[in-house]
Parts: C-alpha cells; structure tokens; sequence
C-alpha cells in the first residue's frame, strides 16, 4: 500500500460516524474534567517542541477542546490548524485557544484527491483519535497523516492499548466505539505506513471518573522515514 491508491481504497470503505461526534458534543468540557492530567500527551508535545524550528506549522487532528495540545503549540511560537469532528468540540477549541484555527472536518476529507486541501504541515499530533477509526480505517488514516506531513516531517500519536475493533464501550454517559492494538502490532501499523518509531513511552492512567477504567496509553513520536 502506498500513498498514491490511500484515496481510491477510502472509496472502497463505508465511513460510518454515526454517533461518534454526537457523543463528544454532549460531552464537552467534561473531557478534560475526567482527563486532568496528561502527562504523557503534554510529553509527547514538548518532543514536538524540541524538534521543530521556530514557526513550524503544526497540525492537532482530533484537536477536542484544544487543551494542552493545541495552546502547548500555539504558546511555542507555532501555526497550530486543529481540526475535530464534533463541532461542539471545534467551539471549544476556539475559545480555549485563541492563537490557532480550527475546522470542523474529518481526517478522510483531507486524503490525496479527498474534498479538503490543508496544504501540508511540518508535523502532525494525532492523540487518542485514531483509536475512534475501525482498524479498517487506521492505515489509511496513517498514510493521510503521512500525505499531509513535508519531507522528514514529525508525527506524534497516542492509543489505548487493547486489542478490540470498532468497540462499544460507556464513555462519560455517553456511548462511543473504540479500536485498539496490542502494543508490537501498533507499531508494525506505523511503520508500515511509512514511519521511524524515535521514541516511545506508555502510562498507565486512572482517568478522574467512575465510568472509564483505568487503561494504559500508548505514545510513538515518529519521523517519516526516506
């Protein structure tokens, strides 16, 4: 699989969000209530931060309501675009961080040929939304990432560790489906779409509500390789 057939085989696939976006609008605020404390993304954004040049461009896909990735990258100097599928997310983002732009739009609008036209970004953070995609979807959503990333660009990104496809599960009294990998098979799933792994951590984190179990969080910072 390359980058030049990413867009005909999304064609090949039915994209079904039916609720995801519904489920993070009538969430809101309250994500970051459950997630106070994000050690390892705020990590993962300071790697970005060390490895850029000043007044990189910046891309937060699944931005959620901006905080930290967002304002982390825009208070270091950068162009920061988030995009995010649930608009109530989007308003979020906005307020909550007002030196970037953000766009309602799903990752898929932005494939090689796809509706969206970004132009291309010196590095891309991807935390905990990948894992809203059925796997079907994830290497796709990859080699997109990788499309829009300049020659030798950064890409950071979290998952939760669990081997599941397109899950439901209770998430903060809403329902939302989930996938995930076994920690040696998301890192094949990078490197096959054209990534070098530079570091890797996990944490395991006991979010602050009853209805969302502990779980242990994934995050690659990686460079396109070649």
């Amino acid at each position: 699989m390359n980058n030049r057939n990413n867009g005909s085989d999304y064609e090949s696939l039915r994209l079904d969000r039916e609720g995801q976006a519904e489920a993070f609008d009538a969430i809101g605020n309250r994500y970051d209530e459950a997630f106070p404390h994000k050690e390892g993304q705020v990590s993962a954004g300071e790697w970005l931060i060390r490895s850029l040049p000043a007044g990189s461009r910046v891309l937060d896909l699944g931005c959620g309501t901006g905080v930290p990735t967002a304002r982390q990258m825009a208070d270091a100097g950068f162009e920061v675009m988030g995009i995010d599928l649930s608009g109530g997310m989007v308003k979020l983002a906005r307020q909550n961080v007002t030196g970037a732009t953000f766009h309602q739009l799903d990752l898929a609008d932005l494939r090689p040929g796809g509706p969206r036209d970004l132009g291309q970004f010196d590095a891309v953070a991807a935390f905990f939304s990948l894992l809203m995609l059925p796997r079907a979807e994830i290497p796709l959503a990859l080699l997109t990432v990788r499309h829009l990333l300049a020659p030798g660009g950064l890409f950071v990104l979290s998952m939760v560790e669990a081997d599941v496809d397109d899950f439901a599960i209770p998430f903060l009294g809403n329902t939302i489906r989930v996938s995930g990998y076994l920690r040696e098979d998301l890192q094949k799933v990078v490197e096959t779409a054209g990534f070098e792994i530079v570091e890797e951590s996990s944490y395991t984190y006991a979010p602050a509500v009853g209805d969302v179990p502990p779980e242990e969080q994934i995050f690659l910072c990686c460079r396109v390789r070649g």
